[in-house]
């Protein structure tokens, strides 16, 4: 039972790495040409990173500065990132 929250991250990373990894392939299929994107895509991917580990980075160090257990830690810095993909993901796979 006190590894809970260790296999909560689990699933939440391997959620947010499949996440990442379908944004990716919707990112290259709509570069090609093969998949409706909006012009600006290109850009937003480059831009969009920079704020979102940030966000993640700071969410991490204040849970860690608040003394939180490592699980803590990690999920809280995974909860901005998996927002990011979650969101992407879901714009992306709606055909327009």
């Amino acid at each position: 039972m006190g590894n809970q929250g260790y296999v909560t991250n689990m699933f939440a990373a391997m959620r947010m790495m499949t996440e990442a990894q379908a944004v990716i392939s919707y990112r290259v299929l709509g570069v090609a040409g093969l998949w409706p994107v909006a012009p600006s895509e290109v850009w937003r991917m480059s831009l969009e990173k920079g704020p979102a580990f940030a966000a993640a980075s700071q969410a991490a160090w204040t849970s860690a500065l608040a003394g939180q257990s490592p699980d803590k830690v990690a999920a809280a810095w995974l909860k901005p990132i998996s927002g990011h993909t979650r969101s992407n993901e879901r714009r992306l796979s709606r055909r327009r």
